[in-house]
């Protein structure tokens, strides 16, 4: 395993993380959680991600069994939680957002889920208009103090209200955000790389992306249409449906399917390559809820080197029409 310094933190971070949207729902038990969690582990993962509203809590409380039946030690691994959307169904007032409220009790939910005592990393899950910046900066300054959280991020945040809460932490001496989890692959990648650069040697802004394979699209199993029990023929899946599934995307796998053919590897391993090829990628949360899946994407550690310019510029060339 390859591991790189979170930002500027002196954090060490394996290069692939274990994401837990897909790999812990509820198509997945304790016994399959136990097996993903420890291949990942023996094979060097050492971050753990996961957040509130994945399957409703339910994410955090099959991780947390899992942490107390393998007891590792603490100081080897590290655990995130997000926090905005909420868990609750009914979601009442107060139960989602970024108010200095729910931020509290989603961190100490979390903690009591995960079974720990303390987070690595609590992100923002997204941006709330509602809060204001100054206060979001404050609360995750009193949850560090208070010994709950070492660090904290944003996700899916605009790089201009990542550099709005810098500069609140700036002005009152308090802890800043040092790291964004975004979606990055081949069609995705215009935050990563571009609009996020400044951001990189100062504040020292480090990346947890999500989604390298385009939730899935990426493999090449959508090339003929939706297969039954895949991600996307889920109905609460329609929204992805409709973003992911595009004529253009779709010609645009064939293509990449053809090139890693030519190099003598398969879409899947060239994508998840293609992220961590990227210097500024701190890790890249990997979603399996089969063994062999897993141990298929790991295979991507040892084909990023090889990806020559050459093919690179190919990639490039096949995607540049539908990348974003």
């Amino acid at each position: 395993m390859e591991y790189r310094i979170l930002g500027n933190t002196g954090l060490e971070m394996s290069v692939f993380g274990f994401g837990s949207w897909i790999s812990l729902s509820d198509k997945v038990n304790d016994t399959l959680a136990d097996e993903l969690m420890g291949i990942a582990y023996d094979k060097g993962i050492n971050f753990f991600d996961n957040a509130e509203i994945y399957a409703n809590g339910e994410s955090e409380k099959m991780m947390g069994r899992v942490f107390k039946k393998k007891g590792w030690e603490r100081s080897s691994y590290i655990v995130s939680s997000k926090a905005y959307f909420g868990w609750h169904k009914e979601n009442k007032p107060n139960q989602h957002g970024l108010s200095r409220k729910h931020l509290r009790e989603a961190c100490d939910e979390a903690l009591q889920r995960l079974q720990v005592d303390y987070l690595d990393l609590f992100y923002c899950h997204r941006p709330d208009e509602n809060t204001r910046t100054e206060d979001i900066v404050w609360t995750m300054h009193q949850l560090y103090l208070q010994g709950k959280i070492l660090y904290w991020g944003t996700s899916e945040w605009e790089a201009q209200d990542i550099y709005e809460a810098v500069i609140a932490a700036e002005k009152y001496h308090l802890i800043k955000p040092v790291v964004e989890q975004p979606e990055y692959n081949l069609f995705k990648r215009k935050k990563v790389e571009k609009d996020f650069k400044p951001l990189y040697k100062d504040p020292g802004l480090g990346l947890t992306i999500y989604s390298p394979l385009a939730s899935g699209l990426l493999t090449g199993k959508y090339n003929n249409g939706i297969p039954e029990n895949s991600r996307l023929s889920g109905s609460d899946m329609e929204w992805l449906r409709e973003k992911s599934l595009t004529d253009n995307k779709i010609k645009a796998v064939k293509q990449l399917e053809q090139l890693a053919k030519e190099a003598g590897t398969t879409v899947t391993d060239l994508s998840i390559a293609w992220t961590i090829k990227n210097p500024n990628v701190t890790c890249a949360l990997l979603g399996a809820t089969k063994k062999e899946q897993l141990l298929q994407n790991l295979k991507a550690l040892e084909l990023a080197p090889k990806l020559s310019k050459e093919l690179l510029d190919k990639i490039d060339g096949i995607v540049k029409d539908v990348a974003a």
